[in-house]
């Protein structure tokens, strides 16, 4: 059944639903204006390979899973193109400063006609600071990490490993439904 419905796309379809629904019952409108990508090393185990997901948050809009060796800035534009479609209200999308590099959010504005805005850390700063926007995506890796599907990546696929996270994702969004309808 896991296959047959990651084949036919319904994990998807059953986050992208949920999400939207979640925004609603926010107050929001059902597609965002404004996303923050970031990157998350993930353990894995023989079987797999050194993998990074990359997740583009707010109740992940998109998540794609590649190799380590990837730099931030390369990996970051195939979750771009993810969000090219159905996401029509999309203007700014906030990032650390790794993605700031090799011309990226000339790229981005080009391609997309997005804003990539960079969020730096204060300069004299020293321990650990909360950014502005940066946080989103953290907490959402956290909330992934509590998952104990999430101890290693244990898939075979990519393709696998994205269906998981979307699994564990709508374990979160049907818990955060039922909080907000009692």
């Amino acid at each position: 059944m896991f296959l047959q419905w990651r084949q036919q796309g319904i994990w998807q379809a059953i986050h992208d639903r949920l999400r939207e629904t979640l925004r609603r019952a926010a107050g929001r409108k059902p597609t965002p204006s404004a996303a923050i990508i970031d990157s998350q090393s993930v353990k894995t185990t023989e079987v797999g390979g050194v993998r990074v997901s990359w997740f583009s948050v707010n109740w992940n809009l998109a998540v794609v899973v590649h190799r380590a060796d990837v730099q931030d800035q390369d990996g970051a534009k195939s979750v771009f193109e993810c969000l090219r479609h159905g996401f029509g209200r999309l203007t700014v999308i906030f990032a650390d400063s790794a993605y700031g590099r090799s011309g990226l959010p000339d790229w981005v504005a080009a391609r997309f006609g997005w804003i990539l805005q960079t969020v730096v850390r204060p300069v004299h700063v020293k321990g650990f600071v909360v950014l502005p926007k940066r946080w989103i995506v953290e907490r959402t890796f956290a909330w992934l990490g509590r998952s104990r599907r999430h101890s290693k990546d244990y898939e075979r696929t990519t393709e696998s490993s994205i269906a998981m996270i979307q699994i564990s994702m709508i374990h979160l969004m049907t818990r955060r439904l039922a909080r907000l309808k009692c």
